[in-house]
């Protein structure tokens, strides 16, 4: 059980319960309320959104508020927060990702995906990614950030604001920059290999990547040596498309009125 008036923290990631990322942000967001980690049980990288649907999950405890699932980083805040937590958290934060999850890619990052899940489910959510550098990986840094980020989302949760992306850059950040979705293209998306055997197989993703935006986008800022934040929103609607379909909607009238039709006579 937590403590009465600090709020309750829901940790998870797509790199698994045991990984270095995932405890130093735990530790560092017990200074801020009780935390629990729902987790899965081995690396979950690059699955999206993914929900099992068709197999049960295994919950396997490891300590006080820490559990390991045999299953998606959508699966362990799903079951966390209607499951296993015995109230509702206050924030899901996930991460802290090895590598970054910028522009195009937090379409298919477990880790954005873990706090998508989280906002659906009506609980103001942060994913967090440290981007690789030359330098071995010290998640420290990525993990303070974190901290004043998660205060704020809990402080200002009247701005209708449900969802962050955040991405640290390698070393000590020169500050914090508010931003968009980047564009990230990939020079080649396929490489095909032959085996020992003859048999083709493919790499997906295998071409180094190229960044398209402007100076407001994610990718500028951590490249700049900046901390980018991006609110994100899980309606995907177009409504500039939306529009200009409804000119269609008279096009389509005749065709409705055939089908009436042919279905009296039938």
């Amino acid at each position: 059980m937590g403590v009465p008036g600090r709020p309750t923290i829901l940790v998870s990631n797509d790199d698994g319960v045991h990984a270095t990322g995932l405890g130093v942000l735990a530790a560092a967001l017990e200074t801020v309320g009780d935390v629990y980690v729902v987790a899965p049980d081995r690396e979950r990288s690059a699955v999206g959104h993914a929900l099992t649907l068709h197999r049960p999950l295994r919950v396997e405890p490891l300590g006080e508020r820490r559990f390991a699932i045999n299953g998606t980083p959508s699966d362990c805040v799903n079951l966390g927060i209607l499951g296993l937590l015995t109230a509702r958290p206050d924030i899901v934060v996930a991460g802290v990702n090895a590598g970054s999850n910028l522009g195009d890619d937090v379409t298919y990052s477990g880790t954005v995906s873990a706090a998508m899940e989280g906002s659906l489910l009506g609980v103001p959510s942060v994913a967090v990614s440290l981007v690789e550098g030359k330098e071995p990986a010290d998640f420290r840094a990525a993990a303070e950030a974190a901290v004043p980020i998660v205060h704020r989302m809990l402080r200002d949760r009247v701005l209708g604001i449900t969802l962050l992306n955040v991405n640290v850059p390698p070393g000590r950040p020169r500050g914090v920059k508010m931003t968009r979705l980047g564009r990230r293209v990939y020079s080649d998306k396929v490489v095909a290999e032959r085996d020992p055997r003859g048999k083709l197989y493919y790499w997906i993703g295998a071409g180094p990547p190229a960044w398209e935006g402007g100076e407001d986008t994610d990718f500028a800022a951590v490249h700049a040596g900046y901390v980018s934040v991006t609110p994100l929103h899980l309606d995907l609607t177009s409504y500039d498309g939306l529009r200009a379909l409804k000119a269609w909607e008279s096009e389509f009238e005749p065709m409705v009125t055939a089908v009436r039709r042919q279905r009296r006579r039938g």
